[in-house]
């Protein structure tokens, strides 16, 4: 990881940098091996603006995927192969890269922008998920599945990793552990993956789904009862007092 801040530090030598004032959080994806996925990142300006795709995996030095300019834009070095392609739909580039395996994995930041102001656009952490050969040596143990708590309270999750027979001695040593979480579309689910940097591998726990249940205080249910009971007993009486007026 230390190797990947200091690539990015050493990269923004090489041209001035315009950051956002406020720090964006990127995207997380996860893909089965085998699978595809497609990164989009828009641009805009004039066709001579510059345009750069990179890789940032954890440990190395970032590597360029794609390189050029608004205009069109060229797969650079171990990129340029059948796996990656770069497509240009309307105003925003599109990398698509297909049969993904775990060596994909890892960040990947575009860059557009002038020859003298250069802004990072989007950024994805592309995670795969290969449960598979996690036996060979670590896995990690991600727990509850599922938690469904209050508005309001606190949920524990948890995140061990584990050997081959589910035990925790192969597993010792140093190790990193990040939390990562993904909004879905509805307001009261989140889903949150857990990842563990161990041994030079990247290994990715099942997901936890948190769903968010809006429960009523007693009290407030008691009070809200009197009060239409309230609204109940005024309109009869408003009612009673009319038709002994008829």
């Amino acid at each position: 990881m230390t190797g990947g801040l200091a690539a990015l530090i050493l990269l923004s030598t090489f041209s001035l940098i315009q950051t956002a004032e406020v720090a964006e959080q990127i995207s997380l994806t996860v893909v089965e091996p085998g699978g595809s996925l497609n990164l989009t990142c828009p641009f805009f300006g004039n066709e001579a603006g510059l345009f750069y795709w990179y890789k940032l995996k954890f440990g190395y030095m970032v590597q360029t995927v794609a390189a050029g300019t608004f205009r069109t834009v060229n797969l650079q070095g171990q990129f340029d192969n059948s796996r990656f392609t770069v497509t240009k739909v309307n105003s925003q580039y599109v990398l698509n890269i297909r049969n993904v395996s775990k060596e994909d994995e890892a960040t990947y930041f575009c860059q557009a922008g002038s020859a003298y102001i250069m802004k990072f656009i989007n950024g994805t952490l592309l995670f795969v998920n290969d449960h598979k050969n996690q036996h060979k040596s670590c896995c990690v143990e991600q727990s509850p599945e599922t938690k469904s708590v209050q508005a309001g309270n606190s949920v524990t999750l948890q995140c061990s990793p584990l050997s081959g027979n589910h035990t925790q001695d192969e597993c010792q040593g140093e190790h990193s552990v990040y939390w990562f979480k993904y909004e879905s579309g509805e307001p009261s689910i989140r889903t949150y993956y857990c990842a563990v940097v161990t041994r030079g591998e990247n290994l990715f726990g099942e997901d936890t789904k948190e769903e968010t249940r809006q429960c009523w205080d007693p009290v407030v249910l008691i009070l809200s009862a009197l009060l239409a009971l309230c609204v109940i007993v005024i309109a009869i009486l408003t009612f009673s007092r009319k038709t002994e007026g008829w």
